[in-house]
């Protein structure tokens, strides 16, 4: 009897454990979609399911055929449709769960300070938003996507002047370029300085819209800007600069880990 209770408490124990670790998997799979292209297609697929279950329910035999070798192959499709994610996904865990320490995954932070530096003493314009928790999806199609490595010879090579696509936006993810060229909504307040042209109106437009931090150089004035929030700091200087970005993306995760992400499981 004694023994028959140890293993039903063991079991209960696995189970929860068991829900909890496939509840964190899936949470971290919508984080990696989430306000992305890939989102649209797994609801794509879910609502293909949702039509197979009712085919088979209503009797629409032929439809209920076809969707049935549809989802027959529905691995090898998943894969097919989401390897980028995939690949983007276990890179992140294999790098960012014990591999690397916060100072070395925001090191690409250094990159872009040292070319926005660059730029600034050539007079050479530049836009660069980082996004946060908005991915930004509807302007990342609207540019050329790259998916690179963010390095300072990248974004001088971008925002060369005589680059076709220049007078873009630049949009880094999670230490990624991941599009550049892009055209960003202008903040349309009235009472906005006029001294500020259109990349300090698109970065105060984007920043205003979503929680994108966004920089600024000026190709007038050769001046490094922040806009965050709809608002904009001008004048910042390297070091200023890069401690701010340092203090806005140093990775919550890193402090909470599994705790916080167990956290907003329950919370959401």
């Amino acid at each position: 009897m004694i023994e028959f209770i140890e293993t039903l408490i063991n079991s209960r124990w696995l189970d929860f454990l068991d829900i909890i670790i496939v509840a964190f998997l899936i949470y971290q799979v919508l984080l990696i979609i989430r306000g992305t292209r890939a989102f649209q297609i797994l609801l794509g697929l879910f609502l293909i399911f949702i039509a197979y279950q009712f085919s088979l329910l209503l009797g629409f035999y032929t439809l209920h055929w076809i969707l049935n070798g549809f989802l027959s192959s529905i691995v090898i499709i998943v894969i097919v449709l989401f390897q980028n994610e995939f690949r983007r996904a276990l890179a992140k865990f294999g790098t960012t769960s014990f591999a690397l320490n916060p100072a070395a995954e925001l090191s690409y932070l250094d990159k872009v300070i040292k070319a926005c530096t660059t730029m600034s003493l050539k007079r050479i314009g530049a836009l660069i938003v980082f996004t946060r928790e908005n991915k930004l999806p509807v302007i990342v199609e609207g540019g050329i996507e790259i998916d690179a490595v963010v390095s300072d010879a990248m974004l001088l090579s971008i925002f060369n002047p005589s680059a076709p696509i220049h007078d873009g936006a630049v949009i880094i993810d999670n230490g990624r370029i991941v599009a550049a060229g892009c055209f960003l909504p202008l903040a349309i307040e009235p009472m906005i300085d006029k001294v500020y042209g259109t990349r300090h109106r698109a970065a105060m437009g984007i920043s205003e819209d979503t929680d994108a931090v966004v920089v600024v150089v000026s190709e007038e004035t050769g001046k490094i800007s922040l806009s965050i929030g709809g608002k904009i700091t001008k004048e910042q200087n390297p070091e200023s600069l890069g401690r701010i970005l340092n203090k806005l993306f140093t990775p919550q995760r890193k402090k909470s880990g599994l705790v916080a992400s167990l956290r907003n499981i329950f919370r959401n």
